[in-house]
């Protein structure tokens, strides 16, 4: 259903009330990290399912909210929205900041890269991927977008060159690990071409545990759900760490 112009509203996830009480008892919630822990705990559950938006080069972008079905980083685009919000218009003006550069519905302003979010978001989250690593943190140029063959990801997305750091696996422990809090973002680093990140997740701290709270798309999930972070990131490079402000 629509319920604005441009907007496309999935019916079948949380209906606009219940989502609006959400929001505005996560808004009393004072650390940014235990609010977004709040939200997002009501998600899990929900199915996985990726190419949820509309718009690419040559489809008109159509504003989506589903909340009835959603990848990893359509899942972080709304609980970030939801705890930047104080009601359910709110956080569908918090979306299209969240989603889109300078907040403009268009394929060509989407944040379509996780580390496109400290540059289009600054007042709201940064990169502290170096906080928590110190010297054990790798630092990769990277050109977005570009395939090692040249081709491009996504057509019409101009390639942009970009720094990434992220904190390898090998060093996620004891102190490192430490200084994760719950509510911080992290992106899965990945080696391959043209990528900054496989997956994304949030950090969710639970008494001397750590998780990832995710839309996965392994086939025995399917699902919004909580894994160990350690055992998740075995076999991987490391983790790219964003955190709201």
């Amino acid at each position: 259903m629509c319920s604005r112009l441009g907007m496309w509203f999935v019916p079948g996830g949380l209906p606009e009330d219940v989502l609006d009480r959400l929001i505005r008892e996560a808004s009393h919630i004072p650390k940014a990290g235990e609010r977004i822990a709040f939200i997002s705990r009501r998600f899990l559950g929900t199915p996985y399912r990726e190419s949820t938006l509309i718009g690419d080069l040559n489809t008109p972008e159509v504003f989506v909210i589903n909340l009835k079905e959603m990848d990893c980083l359509t899942f972080l685009e709304y609980v970030e929205a939801m705890r930047r919000s104080s009601s359910f218009q709110g956080f569908q003006d918090n979306l299209l900041k969240v989603r889109y550069r300078a907040g403009m519905p268009n394929f060509l302003s989407r944040n379509h890269f996780f580390t496109d979010w400290p540059d289009a978001g600054g007042a709201f989250v940064r990169d502290v991927t170096l906080e928590i690593g110190g010297d054990a943190v790798l630092s990769v140029m990277k050109t977005l977008n570009r395939k090692g063959d040249g081709a491009f990801f996504l057509p019409g997305i101009e390639p942009r060159e970009r720094a990434v750091q992220y904190v390898p696996t090998a060093a996620l422990k004891g102190p490192v690990t430490a200084r994760l809090k719950t509510g911080d973002y992290a992106g899965i680093y990945t080696a391959e071409a043209g990528l900054d990140v496989s997956h994304a997740g949030i950090v969710i701290r639970e008494q001397d545990r750590v998780f990832l709270r995710h839309a996965s798309s392994r086939d025995k999930h399917r699902r919004v759900v909580d894994e160990d972070l350690a055992a998740y990131l075995r076999g991987k490079p490391g983790i790219i760490v964003l955190r709201p402000l």
